[in-house]
């Protein structure tokens, strides 16, 4: 007995985030999926996990050199030095001592190919040093108020103090997307570099084999080391609405990477659940307003068009709510065109919609029942006008009984 009711205090005491959808099963550890239309999460594992986030770094090192860069078109030359300071075992998109490129070309190369070589060249020859750029790009992650982030470098390796969530990536991603250059350069699956390199993007290269389709991505930046794992931050249309997925920690099983193979899974889920669900048809009666002294008993309020949200296919019906706040009496008064109210339409507590409640019925006055109405007011009316008569001729009749005793 006792067992059981510590089991029970446990249940209360630990919140536990329910999902009713089944979502499928995946390969990455963390994840967050975001309704940009919305501005809602609608799923996450892990996201404010403080973990290493390999490439998706380069979203930030991108968008500091957006930032501070006047000339997105000067042409750069890419030194020995530079080339120096590219570790080893970090992807590069090949580019050579001597070539002249632009800052425009090093920011596809940085995003699209997710070359170090791009992106330390960037950070170097636009901000002095990589130090100093990976500086702003912890200014921006401050200002953005992204507590969990830390950068230790531009291309995002392995490195102590370097970190960020899932959650945070995603508003970072979602930041930078406002930037039409940015969301240009992260949408482009291939270009060619002033110096005549092409690059693809990385979905590619993790796809060896071409097995997987990814054709749904709208933009994607792909990330890997050893301690993060495969990473993915990708950007997607669902049924009309875009869909921001963050995927981190994923694995790799010959050549499968898992990170594409969790997207395909999680893009055809969301396909098949999620959609503009109508919850209020227009045809719905949300209320009948009596009116007095007219033709017409009542007046029926209805939604000016279908009331939809963005919802798995399993939503709840009974949270759906709404309100009607206006005029609860209607008469010759109130004239066609009159805002009479506000209605008010909810899910789950959170307001979807408010619209004005507009009059479309011409009101016409009803004598009769103004006379039935008001009666008594009549009777009075008319015992005032006759007793006004009844003094009035007393008076004259007064008068003129003075004036001939007067002349008598």
């Amino acid at each position: 007995m006792r067992i059981k009711r510590l089991i029970l205090i446990l249940l209360i005491l630990i919140p536990i985030t329910i999902y009713s959808l089944e979502y499928p099963e995946i390969n990455s550890k963390i994840i967050e999926i975001y309704d940009l239309n919305d501005n809602k999460i609608l799923y996450d594992v892990k996201a404010s996990e403080v973990v290493s986030v390999a490439s998706l770094t380069k979203i930030a090192t991108a968008m500091v050199a957006i930032e501070n860069i006047k000339n997105l078109d000067e042409s750069v030359v890419i030194t020995k030095d530079i080339l120096n300071t590219v570790d080893e075992i970090a992807h590069v998109i090949g580019l050579k001592k001597g070539d002249r490129v632009t800052y425009r070309d090093l920011l596809y190369g940085t995003i699209v190919s997710s070359g170090a070589d791009a992106a330390n060249a960037l950070a170097i020859l636009s901000s002095g040093s990589i130090s100093n750029h990976v500086k702003k790009m912890n200014e921006l992650v401050k200002r953005m108020g992204l507590i969990h982030t830390t950068f230790k470098n531009v291309t995002g390796l392995d490195e102590t103090g370097h970190y960020s969530t899932a959650d945070e990536i995603r508003r970072l991603l979602i930041y930078a997307l406002g930037n039409s250059l940015f969301k240009e350069i992260y949408t482009t699956k291939k270009y060619k570099l002033s110096n005549g390199l092409t690059v693809d993007t990385t979905l590619k290269l993790y796809d060896k084999n071409g097995t997987v389709d990814t054709s749904f991505i709208i933009g994607s930046k792909t990330g890997f080391t050893y301690n993060a794992g495969y990473c993915l931050a990708y950007l997607l249309d669902v049924n009309g609405h875009d869909i921001i997925i963050i995927s981190l920690k994923a694995n790799r099983v010959g050549n499968d990477v898992y990170s594409l193979i969790d997207a395909t899974k999680l893009v055809e889920f969301m396909r098949d659940n999620y959609q503009e669900e109508i919850l209020v048809e227009k045809n719905k009666l949300i209320k009948e307003i009596p009116v007095i002294l007219s033709d017409i008993e009542k007046v029926s309020i209805y939604p000016n068009s279908d009331i939809k949200k963005y919802l798995p296919s399993d939503y709840d019906q009974n949270k759906i709510r709404i309100e009607y706040d206006g005029i609860e009496e209607l008469s010759y008064k109130n004239h066609i065109g009159d805002k009479i109210g506000v209605i008010s339409y909810y899910f789950d507590d959170e307001l979807i919609l408010e619209e004005d409640a507009i009059l479309n019925e011409k009101i016409s006055i009803n004598y009769l029942k103004l006379l039935n109405k008001y009666w008594y007011l009549i009777i009075v009316f008319v015992i005032l006008i006759i007793s006004t008569l009844i003094l009035i001729i007393v008076k004259k009749m007064k008068i003129k009984k003075r004036e001939i005793l007067k002349s008598a």
